[in-house]
């Protein structure tokens, strides 16, 4: 039976929480890796640490934005490390993702759509004119485009990328319930494999508070 995947996110600087995380999210029920974000690789130990890792699903959330140079600089930068995924912004432009794509060799490029945490209100401030759907379908366009490996986006726009991108989908802002933090478009990892995506990302309803309780609550969740 195919295991449904999950990507856990290591949303601290403390080695010591980063080692219990992984040792307590071990299972034989979830295909699991490892997100690591900006917070992470850019403390005091944390790339020294990613840098003895083995034998792991490897996610590095770096979100890359900027002109192509500096992006392809970045990627050469951390060749060193055994990174399997790495995220970097569509809005970057083709001629970044095309030029990133060619480097990238066997670490999976992923390309970030929509923000989580935006929604229609939070767009129009900033300056776009259309709303999320219309914007993530634009996005996943251009990643089709420059040949991406996979995308993140919302799960309620999962159905309309599936259309449009025939590779990996990864969805963050995952719930166990409709408390939604600090994300705006989030929905619970059953509806979220439910609509199709691929990959969840899941962080603080698995890392917070009894980290193996809240592993079971998962997988409880996803057999229901």
């Amino acid at each position: 039976m195919k295991k449904n995947k999950i990507f856990v996110a290591c949303d601290s600087t403390n080695i010591l929480r980063i080692k219990k995380i992984i040792k307590e999210t071990k299972n034989t029920k979830l295909k699991v890796g490892y997100k690591f974000g900006l917070e992470f690789l850019n403390s005091k130990y944390g790339r020294n640490f990613l840098s003895k890792i083995k034998n792991k699903i490897i996610f590095a959330d770096l979100k890359l934005h900027d002109i192509p140079n500096t992006c392809l600089s970045t990627i050469k930068a951390i060749k060193d490390l055994n990174i399997n995924y790495l995220t970097i912004h569509i809005s970057s432009g083709l001629k970044a993702l095309k030029a990133c794509k060619k480097i990238s060799k066997k670490t999976k490029l992923i390309g970030v759509t929509t923000l989580t945490s935006l929604n229609d209100k939070s767009l129009k401030e900033i300056g776009y004119n259309k709303k999320v759907d219309q914007l993530v379908s634009h996005q996943v366009k251009l990643a089709k485009k420059a040949n991406l490996d996979a995308v993140v986006c919302s799960a309620h726009e999962v159905k309309i990328v599936k259309k449009l991108f025939k590779k990996e989908i990864i969805t963050p802002g995952i719930r166990f319930s409709t408390k939604t933090d600090d994300q705006k478009r989030v929905v619970t990892p059953k509806q979220a494999y439910e609509n199709g995506s691929d990959w969840l990302v899941i962080g603080r309803p698995i890392t917070k508070g009894n980290i193996k309780k809240n592993m079971q609550t998962l997988i409880d969740h996803l057999s229901e």
